[in-house]
């Protein structure tokens, strides 16, 4: 069966997948979408985000390529309604068409107040809102560290406030309150703080202030974001949060250590009034000074009464006085009294030691002792004459033992000149004199015999070479 002939023009693949691609691109080459985002898992290994955006009829992919995501000012999440921005394409190794996405954005304010809520909630649960977390803040802090552009009415405000209150040392650290960027130098700069070292040559502050003006939410949108809460959250320096407007509320305002509706409140809340302050210690210096006059006067009215209680001291006086003449007048009885008494005493004692009373005693005493003394002498007798027994035994040991008897059966005590006894003959020289003891006394003696030829030792040989001179 032959074909019918045709002049139409025949494409590859590819040229067909390449002329839809151009004709897409040409055709929509921007466009705004809107649509709900659903299969989003995160960014991809290669840093590029895939998703895709759906209604109830239809649902196109959708690509952000890594270079495009830092500059999102709202990053994508699942099931989150966005209009999404960017320029339609195909992909011609599966046949699909998507958009590449250069920018998104709620679609309306309901969105982004779910996405609010939702963050709320999320963080709310990881504990970052907690009452037990936030700390005190400190009544008049030396040193105050503002968040905020450089540039606004906000900075201005809140040194005017601080001035009018209490001047303190401001230190600004300059940041964008709204755009890409705002979250994370916002967060740079609460960290950057805490990163300060104690008496380094930038003071520490005492009290932070993170502080923007009023606007929609979007304007705001930089302090509902993550790293700016978590930031402020882990703060280790308080932190006081004055975003917006007095009906303006953002995640910051939970996290923070005090929530203050306008700039110019969290300036009011970072330090007293002065001169409230002043006239404060001004009345409490009255009152101790009045507190304490009326003590003084009370004590003196206490003091005088007691004083008239008090007797006279010349009565006290003439009292000991008198007590004195009448034992003055006692003494000389006394005196008197006891000297007769010390005579008797010493009467009957001279009696008791006279010759005649002392024989008397000694009399008494003989008479007493006179039969201890015959009972004692035989026993005197018997212990002298078993001591003399034991004596003789013990003297009779001794001879036993004595030396004296061996010389007598004719041995006899042979020592040198220094009286050490001689035990062998190896230790006598001839010509050495002796001391011999016998049994009925001792003589000299003489080692007979020639001396021993004592070998003269060698001089020792000189190595030296003799001189020539």
């Amino acid at each position: 069966m032959e074909l019918p002939r045709t002049n139409a023009r025949e494409f590859s693949v590819s040229e067909l997948a390449q002329a839809v691609k151009r004709a897409v691109e040409d055709e929509f080459d921007y466009v705004r979408v809107r649509g709900e985002i659903s299969g989003f898992r995160g960014q991809h290994s290669s840093g590029h985000a895939y998703f895709t955006l759906k209604d109830d009829q239809a649902a196109i992919d959708a690509v952000v390529w890594k270079t495009t995501w830092p500059r999102l000012t709202f990053k994508p999440e699942e099931g989150m309604e966005v209009i999404a921005t960017g320029r339609l394409t195909t992909f011609p190794k599966s046949s699909k068409y998507q958009i590449i996405i250069d920018q998104i954005e709620p679609a309306g304010a309901g969105a982004l107040m779910a996405l609010l809520e939702a963050r709320r909630k999320k963080l709310a649960a990881e504990g970052l809102f907690a009452a037990e977390r936030k700390k005190k803040l400190p009544y008049l802090p030396r040193v105050i560290g503002v968040v905020t552009s450089p540039t606004g009415a906000v900075i201005r405000d809140i040194l005017h406030r601080l001035d009018d209150r209490f001047p303190s040392h401001v230190i600004v650290w300059p940041v964008r309150v709204q755009g890409e960027t705002s979250a994370a130098e916002v967060a740079a700069a609460i960290q950057g703080f805490n990163a300060l070292p104690e008496g380094g040559r930038i003071p520490r502050p005492d009290l932070l202030i993170v502080a923007r003006g009023g606007g929609s939410i979007e304007d705001l949108w930089s302090f509902n974001e993550e790293i700016v809460v978590r930031a402020v959250a882990e703060s280790r320096i308080p932190v006081i949060s004055g975003v917006g407007h007095e009906t303006d509320t953002t995640l910051v305002d939970y996290a923070a250590d005090h929530r203050a509706p306008t700039p110019s409140a969290a300036a009011e809340a970072a330090v007293p009034v002065r001169s409230e302050l002043i006239a404060y210690v001004e009345d409490q210096g009255q009152r101790s000074r009045g507190s304490m006059r009326a003590r003084l006067a009370n004590n003196r009215d206490r003091l005088r009464a007691a004083a008239g209680e008090l007797p006279r001291p010349l009565d006290l006086l003439n009292i000991a006085r008198q007590r004195l003449d009448l034992a003055s007048s006692k003494l000389s009885a006394s005196l008197r009294h006891l000297g007769q008494q010390k005579r008797l005493s010493f009467a009957t004692a001279a009696a008791r030691l006279s010759p005649s009373a002392l024989k008397a005693e000694l009399r008494h005493a003989q008479t007493r002792l006179g039969p201890c003394i015959e009972r004692l002498q035989p026993a005197y007798r018997r212990i002298l004459l078993q001591r003399g027994e034991r004596l003789d035994s013990v003297g009779k040991l001794l001879d036993s033992y004595s030396y004296k008897g061996v010389l007598a059966r004719g041995f006899a005590l042979v020592s040198d000149a220094d009286g050490n006894l001689v035990r062998s003959k190896a230790n006598l020289l001839p010509g050495a004199t002796l001391a011999v003891e016998v049994s009925d006394g001792s003589f000299g003696a003489t080692v007979g015999g020639a001396p021993p030829v004592r070998r003269r030792r060698p001089a020792p040989k000189d190595d030296r070479q003799d001189s020539l001179f």
